[in-house]
């Protein structure tokens, strides 16, 4: 699967861009020309374009905007990984549950399901941040509580189509455990699927948090990240153009990267998709 994932095209492209966005984000504190938070109200500082001094030229308070970019740039892919990650810590084992036992345990948990998917994320993602206060670590918290019944249901068909082969059959007969039959001998073979869906998922929880951020509900000023740039931005599209244009660029690229990454894998993982 490897060897055919590192020949398609689209995984590799995809690979190289998310490799190097993360070094960006890890070099940060080398590759930073100024203070990502340091202020400059000198009318000749202000609203600087793109120049030797200031790469991305300066915002609104007179910051460089390529620092900021910089540092913005561990802030998103944070927030991404992290809200994935608790996204399939709850989806994988509340899918696994109601697709090893099914019956009345299935039923249940599918009706939860259903009814969080009833609601629009992003207003469910408002609600909640409008009771917490807007945080990192909330925004992080939120996404990945209210993205993982996609992937519960991803992983429960799996295990319904599994949970007969013989293999499980047999570990069952020697008296294997629940836990041990569900983590041990199933789990792993109904993962490919999952990694498909948490690669896009990156995507989607960076566009959430720019989108968030954006409309003053994810990071705060003066922390950077790439959604409250481009929202300081929106104030002067016409007259600094390059504080929409970069951040708008970097997470479309960051997305599209994720999207070409999980697409390819699917393509690799599914026979039925082979080019």
């Amino acid at each position: 699967m490897l060897k055919e994932a590192l020949n398609d095209k689209q995984v590799v492209l995809g690979s190289a861009l998310i490799l190097f966005m993360f070094c960006v984000a890890i070099l940060a504190p080398i590759i930073a020309t100024h203070d990502p938070c340091e202020t400059n109200l000198s009318p000749e500082v202000k609203l600087q374009p793109p120049s030797r001094e200031h790469l991305f030229g300066t915002d609104d308070l007179g910051r460089d905007l390529y620092s900021r970019m910089v540092y913005g740039a561990r802030i998103s892919l944070t927030v991404g990984l992290v809200a994935v990650a608790i996204m399939l810590l709850i989806g994988v084992v509340i899918g696994a549950i109601a697709g090893y036992f099914g019956g009345v345990v299935d039923t249940v948990i599918m009706r939860i399901v259903e009814a969080i998917l009833c609601f629009p994320s992003i207003f469910l993602i408002l609600m909640i941040l409008a009771f917490l206060g807007p945080s990192i670590i909330n925004v992080m918290v939120v996404i990945g509580l209210t993205s993982w019944p996609g992937v519960c249901r991803l992983v429960r068909a799996e295990f319904l189509s599994l949970r007969e082969r013989d293999y499980v059959v047999a570990a069952r007969a020697l008296g294997a455990s629940h836990r041990r039959i569900i983590f041990r001998h199933i789990l792993p073979n109904a993962l490919a699927p999952v990694f498909v869906s948490a690669t896009l998922s990156v995507g989607s929880a960076i566009l959430t948090e720019s989108a968030l951020s954006f409309l003053g509900l994810g990071v705060q000023i003066p922390t950077p990240s790439w959604g409250n740039i481009l929202t300081t931005g929106r104030f002067y599209i016409e007259s600094a153009w390059w504080m929409t244009l970069i951040p708008g660029l970097a997470i479309l690229i960051t997305v599209l990267s994720y999207n070409l990454v999980g697409e390819g894998l699917r393509a690799v993982l599914d026979p039925r998709l082979k080019r």
